[in-house]
């Protein structure tokens, strides 16, 4: 039940204050001095209700036109002003207006760059992102292998490589006497696309600074480049990773002097999705071990 207190002009122009009560269904009682203007009064207070109207602003009728010559209502309005709001002072440049590039350049350790990583906001990815991934495995080891992206296990738990594609990584690394414990392992982006949507270019050289300092910091002697957005990505190439693939390279990364030989091959994800492209994976693994033993003589 709503009570409230309302002054309407009649159809005479007589000023009538009435009492009303009103409830949901809209039931009316009307008391007012001339009976004859109820029903002119009710079809008024059926359109108020229709548009919404539960509450009168003042008892008294008022000429809104002439608010200027009412000073002791303009006082009462605007003693209920809220205060002016200060004007806004520019905040001190912090982590998070620096590049990645400028923040990847101060962390002189691995656990630096996770912390530096896990704070940056710079990336719109990290927003739908459950987890910040980023490297996994030997810190000194002498093979690294880069992906593309986490995926939806590798989101959950933060770790990169987890899934299906990453047990079958697991798998080909034990082909070539490796395993996760000997070698570093990371990706070009540290948060997932929103359902595992391809990476933007923007995206991708947003974040690329973080994974070329991960680089730089283990110093691996042999790069794995596994899928087409890593490998265009850090070879500077844009062909696809059928072409890449297959083929020793050499990178540079910022702050490293000796370049690093590389090798592109495909993502285990699509040696899943294709179990033939295995021939040519493999092909690529043995090239890998052959480069690696050749570094231990």
């Amino acid at each position: 039940m709503i009570r409230f207190r309302c002054c309407v002009r009649t159809s005479v122009m007589r000023r009538s204050i009435y009492s009303v009560n009103c409830c949901r269904d809209t039931h009316l009682s009307v008391k007012l001095g001339s009976v004859n203007q109820t029903d002119n009064i009710r079809a008024l207070l059926h359109w108020y209700i229709a548009a919404g109207v539960d509450e009168a602003h003042d008892t008294e009728s008022r000429n809104r036109f002439v608010l200027g010559s009412q000073p002791e209502l303009i006082t009462k309005l605007t003693n209920t002003l809220p205060p002016a709001i200060p004007p806004k002072v520019a905040a001190p440049e912090t982590a998070q207006s620096l590049s990645a590039a400028e923040i990847a350049a101060t962390c002189s350790t691995l656990s630096d760059l996770r912390t530096a990583i896990a704070a940056f906001d710079g990336c719109a990815l990290k927003r739908t992102a459950t987890n910040t991934v980023i490297g996994d495995g030997n810190e000194s080891a002498v093979l690294m292998v880069i992906g593309e992206a986490p995926g939806a296990e590798e989101d959950r738990q933060g770790v990169p490589f987890v899934g299906p594609a990453g047990q079958l990584l697991d798998r080909m690394l034990v082909a070539i006497g490796l395993d996760r414990n000997s070698v570093y392992i990371s990706n070009i982006l540290p948060w997932r696309p929103p359902g595992n949507r391809s990476p933007t270019a923007e995206e991708i050289a947003l974040c690329q600074p973080f994974v070329e300092r991960q680089i730089a910091l283990v110093q691996p002697q042999v790069l794995v480049l596994v899928g087409g957005i890593s490998a265009k990505a850090l070879l500077g190439k844009r062909e696809g990773i059928t072409r890449l693939r297959g083929t020793w390279r050499e990178i540079t990364p910022a702050s490293m002097t000796q370049p690093i030989p590389t090798m592109a091959t495909f993502h285990p994800a699509y040696v899943l999705r294709q179990p033939l492209a295995k021939r040519e994976v493999w092909h690529d693994l043995l090239a890998v071990q052959t480069k690696l033993r050749d570094i231990d003589r």
